[in-house]
């Protein structure tokens, strides 16, 4: 019977070799395409992916910030219109409204009001006779409504860059991969999800200009009312 001969030392140096290699190298091989694959895809692709995905990364920071300075606009709006509210419901009459204006200016229905009781003011000094007074509740609601809208407008602002993306996201994100874009970033340039935020965000954002047109509509027909009952009888 014979016995299987051992290996040699020149075998078992070997052998030692071979397990090292692969003990220590398959991590390296598979950790090295995991961590390198998102940069090496990058590198090697070609310019006009490049570009493209550089306008997509500048696109993305310009609407969050656009996101956040409407967001902090907006509320310190609703601050300023509920403080201006409380001294124009609190007052006797418009005269001591115009008087405490100057802390509120920045409230978009101070700014309404303004021009307003500077319409009023108008129209009384220029001692129309009474049946002219008709021309100018007219030129009143002419003045009121050209100041809604010029702060409507002031608040939807930048709101088109979000409309924007939010429609042509998607379509950049595919003529990416139709170029040939990374594997890695299919799924996102298919998806649109680029566009989701500006989307998102665009709707929060004309809800809330929706709600501070509502209450700039409100304040017209209050301060038309009371410019009826004190300046315009008989309107």
């Amino acid at each position: 019977m014979q016995c299987a001969s051992l290996p040699s030392q020149e075998g078992f140096t070997l052998i030692s070799m071979i397990f090292i290699n692969q003990a220590f190298a398959a991590p390296d091989a598979q950790v090295a395409p995991a961590t390198n694959h998102l940069l090496h895809g990058i590198a090697n692709a070609g310019i006009v992916v490049q570009l493209l995905l550089l306008s997509m990364i500048a696109l993305s920071v310009w609407n969050w910030l656009i996101i956040f300075k409407k967001k902090n606009q907006f509320n310190k709006i609703s601050e300023m219109n509920e403080a201006f509210l409380d001294v124009f419901w609190k007052a006797t009459n418009l005269q001591q409204i115009n008087s405490q204006l100057e802390p509120h200016i920045g409230s978009p229905l101070a700014k309404v009001f303004e021009s307003g009781y500077q319409e009023i003011e108008r129209v009384i000094n220029s001692q129309q006779p009474a049946g002219a007074m008709m021309t100018g509740m007219e030129n009143l609601e002419r003045t009121l409504r050209k100041a809604h809208d010029e702060e409507v407008e002031q608040m939807e602002n930048q709101l088109s860059v979000l409309a924007t993306t939010g429609s042509t996201a998607p379509f950049i994100g595919l003529l990416g991969t139709v170029i040939g874009i990374m594997n890695s970033f299919q799924d996102i340039a298919q998806s649109g999800s680029a566009a989701i935020p500006a989307v998102i965000f665009y709707n929060y954002l004309i809800n809330k200009i929706k709600r501070l047109e509502n209450q700039l509509n409100g304040f017209n027909s209050d301060f038309l009312n009371i410019a009826r009952r004190n300046f315009f009888k008989g309107t």
